[in-house]
């Protein structure tokens, strides 16, 4: 399942690079022949349709290496090396594929406007001048300056997670809304233990790969990370997201599906299995862009201290999933195999009044 949806994680934003990129050139290409007219720059050898096809040969050709290797190559460059280090590679792997595509485009245009096979001396010699010209030296710069600001939108997205970065961007939490959410929180069992006998560095080690890897599960059932707090994630949905497919709920087993393929992996590093509990429950909450000196996006209000309490609970209760009874009833689609089991009123801390808690059961 790890490596199924982080092909189609993958692919789906190589579509996206790929459209946006095809676009952006389509756009560029009309902008620069508009001029041309307007000017009435355009010479009488001017071939419109040769010039477009090369100019789709570039641009799609662009796309599907860009948004297949080249940037999630430098992405993983800028997480590996220091940063001058990460922009040098970029730049000289940048440089190669520019060079190489321009050839694409003026071998294409050149063997149009002579006639002759686009490998012909005569058109291969053309090709070399075609380097020092102003055309591309300007797509050179202009085409290094998108590619940079796709990695930094792609890295500012992975910030904020899947579905949020473009709330942000439309500026939808600048001033504070409430909105009805779905919270999970996910907490490692015996995690104290484990840190004191694996020792800071190789726990945070452990941590690091338990994050990684359930996050194909939380992007599989659209939920939107909001912090990691030591050994603790919390994932949220709205309510609609979080209900469709019953994918608040699915979320839980995905990741516990996750971790059981990854037993040899922690068995031969850490000689620890992770095993972790979850609560739930969902609410009004008010959300919002916090912060002067560091911004996020933060939640506020008393649905997160329940939902923290109600996993606080499942120690005492000897289970690994407990929700409140309200988001039982509103969460009525449950994975196969999986029944629900009413624990009662129960006691929270914190709490005045007990809540009504639900706990989940695989009877297959």
């Amino acid at each position: 399942m790890l490596g199924r949806n982080k092909l189609l994680f993958y692919t789906r934003r190589a579509l996206w690079i790929f459209i946006a990129w095809v676009t952006l050139s389509l756009l560029i290409f009309f902008y620069e022949y508009v001029t041309l007219i307007s000017n009435d720059a355009l010479t009488s050898d001017y071939d419109f349709t040769s010039a477009l096809t090369a100019y789709l040969i570039v641009s799609v050709s662009a796309s599907v290496i860009g948004g297949i290797v080249t940037v999630n190559l430098m992405e993983y460059w800028l997480r590996r090396f220091a940063f001058w280090q990460a922009l040098v590679l970029i730049v000289v792997a940048y440089t190669i594929v520019s060079i190489f595509l321009g050839a694409l485009g003026s071998l294409y245009l050149s063997g149009q406007e002579m006639e002759l096979p686009i490998f012909h001396p005569e058109v291969v010699e053309e090709l070399f001048m075609f380097y020092g010209k102003a055309i591309f030296i300007k797509n050179y710069f202009l085409w290094l300056v998108i590619v940079l600001v796709t990695i930094v939108v792609l890295m500012v997205n992975d910030k904020y997670g899947p579905g949020v970065f473009p709330d942000y961007l439309k500026g939808k939490y600048f001033q504070p809304k409430r909105e009805r959410r779905i919270f999970m929180f996910a907490d490692i069992k015996d995690a104290t233990t484990i840190a004191e006998i694996l020792g800071e560095a190789k726990y945070f080690n452990f941590l690091k790969d338990f994050f990684k890897f359930i996050a194909p599960a939380i992007i599989e059932t659209k939920g939107e990370v909001y912090q990691y707090v030591g050994d603790e994630i919390v994932v949220s949905w709205k309510i609609k997201k979080g209900l469709d497919k019953g994918n608040a709920l699915q979320c839980f087993y995905k990741m516990k599906a996750l971790i059981e393929k990854k037993f040899g992996h922690f068995e031969k590093h850490y000689n620890y299995q992770p095993t972790f509990k979850v609560g739930y429950h969902y609410g009004a909450v008010m959300v919002g862009e916090i912060g002067q000196i560091k911004r996020e996006i933060a939640f506020s209000g008393d649905v997160l201290n329940t939902t923290s309490r109600i996993q606080a609970k499942c120690n005492e209760l000897g289970v690994d999933i407990l929700v409140s009874e309200a988001f039982a009833q509103i969460h009525y689609i449950l994975p196969d195999g999986i029944k629900a089991e009413d624990l009662g009123e129960q006691t929270l801390k914190g709490k005045a009044e007990p809540m009504r808690l639900v706990t989940f059961r695989n009877e297959i």
